[in-house]
């Protein structure tokens, strides 16, 4: 879309308006529009806004040498267009632009300025020197759909508990399972929020969700839970981002929110006398934040176990690495169904190797046992057969 308004211009990526989608729809608060410098310099102090709990500054500071000359020309009353991937994403009426230190806010999002650090280093790359305070109205913009979906299903089951669980998926593994199952045994209803991170290193969202659906469908009481698309933008990274997520949960009408022992995010210190970790710091967000076991598959229990239950120590556990499990998915390789479901596996497997052998037919009828009727296999049926030869083990 382009705009006949003849306004200057601001460039911002899809990771900004994303969060500009997000403050719109009220999901952010008790951050509720963009802030201003007295306002910014408040939060950074206490990471209160109206004596609850916002980590850091919500602003649009974009980096660029074309916003930074338009940034420093705009004068309060100014409209201006903002553009994302060339599209016209909204317009915003210019209260202040005023300066700020980037290695600072670098700090408060992530904990470090280290441009070494993975994340550090990609915001660094999109955050600029000057930011811009206003109203904004986003165009073609639409109502955030989680919350009519979240509300429904709510409704549908007369729920009195709602929690929430943010992951990625990246795959679905038998850790996530026991979570999901373990956060369900405790509530009425659970919404998993789906993260739709940036990188290019992630499956693809619509196959993870794809995954997740089918998990849902087939193992679990598919009317209790939701999942509830998130875009993973930066506000997230970092280890405020458990905060974020209670924040956002709340939100979105959730009264619990489930997080792993083992999240970066958690982090213990000393504080008084006693034990404490960033959960403690959150004030006047009303949501439960519960803290799960962390996963492992003992040899010698024979079983998925938490560690805090399992006697046998580290040598005797695997741990459920989703970027390892990931790897052998894109290598072709059937993982362990210790680590994944064999269902889950070959419908991955058949989405990142389609089309991966010359003659899947005579493939089939040659290594897997058939009823003798000729018949269509998808190469999903037939990393299911193969899955089962793996675990024969009468010649071992």
């Amino acid at each position: 879309m382009t705009s006949s308004r003849k306004n200057k211009t601001l460039f911002i990526d899809k990771e900004a308006a994303s969060a500009l989608a997000l403050l719109k729809d009220k999901l952010l608060y008790p951050a509720v529009e963009l802030m201003g410098k007295e306002e910014s310099e408040s939060v950074l102090q206490s990471s209160l806004i109206q004596g609850v709990t916002f980590p850091f500054p919500f602003i649009l500071a974009p980096a660029g040498i074309k916003n930074e000359q338009i940034l420093c020309s705009l004068e309060a009353g100014e409209e201006i267009t903002i553009i994302c991937d060339g599209e016209v994403f909204a317009f915003l009426t210019v209260s202040e632009v005023f300066e700020i230190n980037p290695k600072e806010r670098l700090k408060h999002i992530y904990g470090t300025d280290d441009i070494t650090h993975p994340g550090v280093m990609a915001t660094a790359k999109r955050l600029g020197k000057w930011a811009v305070s206003g109203k904004y109205e986003i165009i073609n913009h639409t109502q955030n759909k989680n919350i009519k979906v979240i509300n429904d299903a709510k409704k549908r089951i007369d729920a009195k508990h709602t929690s929430a669980i943010f992951m990625a998926a990246n795959p679905l593994h038998r850790a996530h399972e026991r979570l999901i199952r373990q956060t369900l045994d405790t509530t009425d209803l659970l919404i998993i929020f789906l993260l739709k991170p940036y990188e290019s290193k992630n499956l693809n969202y619509e196959i993870r969700k794809e995954a997740l659906e089918f998990f849902i469908n087939n193992f679990l009481p598919k009317n209790r839970v939701v999942i509830a698309p998130l875009e993973n933008s930066y506000i997230f990274a970092g280890y405020n981002e458990i905060i974020i997520d209670a924040i956002v949960a709340k939100n979105h009408g959730c009264d619990r929110l489930t997080i792993g022992k083992n999240h970066a995010g958690l982090g213990m210190f000393y504080d008084s006398n006693s034990n404490k970790s960033i959960i403690d710091k959150v004030i006047g967000v009303d949501i439960e934040i519960q803290t799960a076991s962390v996963f492992v598959y003992c040899d010698k229990c024979t079983t998925l176990v938490s560690k805090e239950t399992c006697p046998h120590g580290q040598h005797h556990q695997i741990s459920y690495n989703a970027d390892s499990i990931l790897e052998l998915l894109e290598l072709g390789l059937l993982p362990p169904a210790v680590l994944m479901r064999k269902e889950m596996s070959a419908f991955l497997l058949s989405k990142l190797q389609p089309n991966r052998f010359k003659n899947l037919g005579k493939l089939y009828y040659d290594i897997l046992p058939v009823a003798g009727l000729l018949e269509e296999h998808t190469e999903q049926d037939f990393y299911l057969e193969l899955m089962k030869l793996y675990q024969t083990t009468s010649l071992t």
